[in-house]
């Protein structure tokens, strides 16, 4: 197997398991990796949630015992390590297919592990901390009784109990000593991951998302109309949004600003039953490419409410490189990223009144003062997410991985 180098790696194997929806997190991951092919060679090993889908999925059985340990995915795996030549790998979500038997084969190849954490997994048995819409961080102290009781995990007791007992086993076996460093994307995540005691302080690193920055100010408009872009589901507050505009139509009738959700998600449904009753809302499916820009370029703001501890939110991103001002819940680490008053407006996770508020306050703000809250989040954008300073502090990171390995 390949031998690991006492200097930073020229080599890196990046390891991610898909989603069955795309969502933020492979928007990032997909950058990362373009990025870091600037100054690696890069290799990708991915694997896919579909591939547990349709007619050639295997058993329910089999996918229980697969999720404790694939061996599929461990020879996938050390396939591509040997065809790499990698010195170290990057890892991203490694479930349900990847499996802890990524873990086990890194620490037998003697391979370190950098493991970015855009959610808290491997800590939770949902990632989010959620408990029936409730904030419950028991998961962070070993406790996942809540979280498989509620059905965390693709809603479903039995398979909520499946993970939480492969996170029991995963965090006795040792094999997460494979991971030399942890990359938290806000300091809100670190210091929460650190302060439970989850993880050890000085194995754990904040590097936020950079992003690449339209290289022109584009030129926007305001078509009047609110945007929603993310995974429909209870986490990214699809629910609280869909109250907020009942809540809006009740009390503004026919002056009710549109709403356009962009996303699919397990909610798709739900969302469909709302666009029967609140004729002010509309449902645009999974957008990108022109037509996302193009409703990012014409709206008139961009919603993020969020009911969990949201690590970082990239779609913030996205409404500042188009001038736009973010109504954001008070979530994790969108406080690091949305100023209230200077970039955008933030309300209480879940709390409608406050998002009603926040809505009615930018309808009652004039047109420059709207330009004036999404120039200030492009300047943001452009001070604090430089790709070069985002590769500079990944290869600080990376040595110390090495230094520990």
């Amino acid at each position: 197997m390949a031998q690991v180098s006492p200097n930073p790696p020229r080599a890196l194997l990046h390891v991610f398991n898909r989603y069955l929806y795309k969502g933020g997190e492979e928007l990032i991951v997909d950058k990362i990796h373009a990025d870091l092919s600037t100054r690696h060679e890069m290799t990708w090993c991915q694997f896919d949630s579909a591939e547990w889908t349709g007619e050639n999925a295997p058993s329910k059985f089999q996918q229980a015992k697969r999720l404790l340990y694939n061996k599929d995915a461990r020879l996938r795996f050390e396939s591509a390590l040997d065809a790499s030549g990698a010195g170290a790998a990057v890892f991203h979500n490694i479930y349900p297919v990847g499996s802890p038997a990524l873990y086990l084969a890194a620490k037998r190849n003697r391979l370190p592990v950098v493991q970015f954490l855009h959610n808290f997994r491997p800590f939770s048995v949902g990632g989010t901390l959620l408990v029936n819409g409730k904030l419950t961080p028991d998961a962070l102290y070993g406790g996942y009784w809540k979280e498989v009781c509620s059905g965390s995990w693709q809603n479903s007791v039995v398979k909520s109990a499946v993970f939480a007992l492969m996170l029991k086993w995963l965090h006795l076996s040792g094999w997460l000593k494979s991971v030399k460093a942890w990359i938290a994307v806000s300091d809100f995540m670190r210091e929460k991951l650190v302060s439970s005691g989850a993880l050890p302080e000085a194995r754990v690193h904040t590097l936020r998302h950079s992003w690449n920055a339209l290289p022109q100010t584009p030129v926007v408009e305001d078509a009047g109309y609110y945007l929603f872009i993310g995974r429909l589901a209870e986490t990214k507050g699809v629910t609280t949004l869909l109250d907020t505009w009942d809540e809006l139509h009740r009390q503004l009738g026919k002056n009710t600003p549109l709403l356009h959700i962009a996303g699919e998600g397990p909610l798709n449904n739900t969302v469909q039953q709302r666009l029967r009753t609140n004729p002010y809302i509309g449902q645009l499916g999974h957008i990108g490419g022109e037509t996302k820009r193009e409703a990012l370029r014409r709206c008139r703001a961009v919603i993020v409410p969020s009911t969990w501890w949201e690590p970082l939110g990239l779609v913030v991103y996205e409404a500042y490189d188009y001038l736009k001002p973010v109504l954001a819940a008070k979530s994790g680490g969108l406080c690091e990223i949305v100023q209230h008053g200077v970039i955008g407006l933030q309300h209480e996770p879940g709390d409608v009144r406050g998002l009603v508020q926040d809505v009615l306050a930018m309808e009652a703000t004039p047109p420059e003062g709207r330009l004036a809250l999404g120039a200030a989040g492009r300047e943001w954008l452009l001070r604090e997410t430089n790709t070069e300073v985002w590769l500079q502090r990944f290869e600080e990171i990376l040595a110390a991985a090495m230094a520990t390995a």
